[in-house]
């Protein structure tokens, strides 16, 4: 998995279209921390607070495994958090590798300091406290229309995160690799002189995202 290090979340966006597989997690954008993240998914999920049976936002923290990405699902909510900077702190002693929200967090200052990776819908300083509980830990979590599977790899730059299937990842990966194999070609061509648009032509870029190609 050392590859996919190397690429931006655009080439394994243009694999993830090449395979027809969702993957583009729209809305989620750097929040704080450093500007990149890659891990496997360890996911949580978050529902309304039960009143006749309340629950709490979670100590989950303990069971996520360095080198890990937390993926918490809050249902897109923007008017209470699930991420803090307790959370951010621990998260980046203990080695996770960073989080991605389907939501919002808060004490980005926090993570901004320890370096920890945030991707959210946006930030609230505002506690889910008393407003949401966990509902699964370690079960498919939702980002918008893309669903996350435990396991699954997460990557995440500064244009936002995809989401690769593990079961799908060597595939993935290869033509991502090629992808940017054949916008490399494309840019050195032009430089030296080739028209962009036969530069685009001779190298099949038009064509990049299409099955058979």
């Amino acid at each position: 998995m050392q590859a996919v290090r190397e690429l931006s979340t655009a080439e394994v966006s243009d694999a993830l279209d090449y395979f027809r597989l969702p993957g583009s997690a729209l809305g989620i954008q750097p929040i704080a921390g450093a500007p990149a993240l890659f891990g496997p998914a360890f996911t949580v999920s978050f529902v309304p607070v039960d009143v006749a049976c309340p629950g709490t936002v979670g100590d989950f923290l303990d069971d996520i495994p360095a080198g890990a990405v937390a993926v918490l699902d809050n249902g897109g909510r923007l008017d209470c958090t699930v991420w803090g900077g307790i959370m951010s702190r621990l998260a980046a002693h203990r080695g996770v590798a960073g989080t991605v929200i389907h939501g919002v967090c808060r004490d980005t200052a926090q993570a901004d300091a320890a370096g920890y990776p945030l991707y959210a819908r946006g930030r609230f300083m505002r506690t889910g406290k008393d407003r949401v509980q966990v509902s699964a830990v370690g079960q498919p979590v939702s980002l918008g229309d893309v669903r996350v599977v435990p396991g699954d790899y997460m990557l995440a730059d500064a244009d936002g995160v995809v989401v690769i299937p593990r079961s799908q990842a060597q595939r993935v990966i290869e033509r991502a690799l090629r992808t940017r194999d054949v916008e490399q070609r494309i840019v050195d061509a032009a430089l030296a002189g080739m028209a962009l648009g036969e530069a685009r032509r001779q190298f099949g870029y038009h064509v990049l995202q299409r099955a058979g190609h």
